[in-house]
């Protein structure tokens, strides 16, 4: 039982993490040692399993995909999204030099904690280099967002690519909707509970996991430390899109008549007082960044003392 209460609630830290358009649930899944576990549960969701629900095999079917891993994790991911969507779209609205700086300290935190589990050779470093420069301009915040489309056939698209991000550690799929024009149409169904476009989004969400944690098993088989040093390379140049302190260059009118920043740069503490007009919170940004990192490694901890315990138990 603890175990699963255990589950539920890292879905909820991952749910939380994917309503951020720069941090990804993919990351959180990494650190709480669940990830290989969630891809390989994923992968399992095939027509070969399926066959077993379709012959009456119920309970093979959920061994065979892990179920009941899988509905405590979709449960608290589902509770965060549903729960956290109008908080989160508040803190960033009102304060979000801080919500940056919490996430930034948590990312670079993940970078490190990815990063000590590669052994570090020619190859790996080639490939953290090649990603980290990939992400770093994949993340641009000057990076132009495309126009939106709420046609159906495109929120099912955006739900299969979105996805796809959401469990690669690094790469938020909140940001990828930014880019794809959708993130505050699908943020603001999400908050409606808008049934016709949650449903076209899921579906797409589902066909697009399903089909990408094959390919990500199929890589941690054959290349795992290359694997994680192009996952390490996509979180240290996702820091690109989450530094607290921007400089809004141009904007558009969202649904509601809004001005909304479209594009933008990076830009120091001192620089960002005197060109917004608004206090810089550095003192408090660097504090967050430190909580932030330091509750990575809290969980790093808290999660290898749980190991442990399960080994130690197991032996006796």
């Amino acid at each position: 039982m603890k175990e699963l209460i255990m589950t539920y609630f890292k879905g909820v830290a991952m749910g939380a993490s994917d309503v951020i358009p720069g941090v990804s649930g993919g990351t959180i899944a990494f650190i709480t040692g669940i990830y290989e576990r969630l891809i390989t549960a994923i992968k399992a969701i095939n027509l070969h399993s399926l066959k077993l629900v379709f012959t009456g095999k119920f309970k093979a079917f959920w061994k065979t995909i892990d179920g009941t891993f899988l509905i405590c994790l979709i449960a608290g991911i589902a509770t965060s999204f549903l729960s956290l969507a109008k908080l989160i779209t508040y803190l960033l609205e009102n304060q979000p030099v801080l919500v940056w700086a919490f996430f930034f300290g948590l990312i670079i935190a993940s970078t490190v904690f990815v990063g000590k589990t590669v052994k570090w050779n020619y190859k790996t470093i080639l490939a953290f280099l090649l990603l980290t420069i990939i992400s770093f301009f994949i993340t641009s915040p000057q990076n132009v967002p495309m126009a939106s489309n709420h046609q159906l056939w495109y929120i099912f698209l955006c739900g299969s690519i979105a996805i796809c991000a959401m469990i690669l550690p690094g790469i938020s799929g909140s940001f990828i909707l930014v880019l794809l024009g959708e993130y505050l149409f699908v943020l603001k169904a999400l908050t409606m509970f808008n049934m016709s476009v949650i449903l076209p989004f899921l579906a797409g969400a589902l066909i697009g996991i399903v089909s990408f944690a094959n390919v990500l098993s199929w890589l941690f088989k054959h290349f795992k430390m290359i694997t994680l040093a192009s996952l390490t390379g996509f979180m240290f140049g996702s820091l690109n899109k989450i530094w607290p302190w921007k400089e809004n260059l141009t904007f558009y009118t969202d649904s509601d008549g809004l001005s909304q920043p479209l594009t933008q740069r990076n830009i120091l503490p001192g620089e960002y007082e005197s060109l917004t007009g608004n206090p810089s919170h550095l003192f408090a940004a660097i504090g967050l960044i430190l909580i932030g990192f330091v509750i990575i490694f809290a969980i790093e901890y808290i999660a290898d003392a749980l190991k442990k315990r399960r080994e130690k138990l197991a032996h006796e």
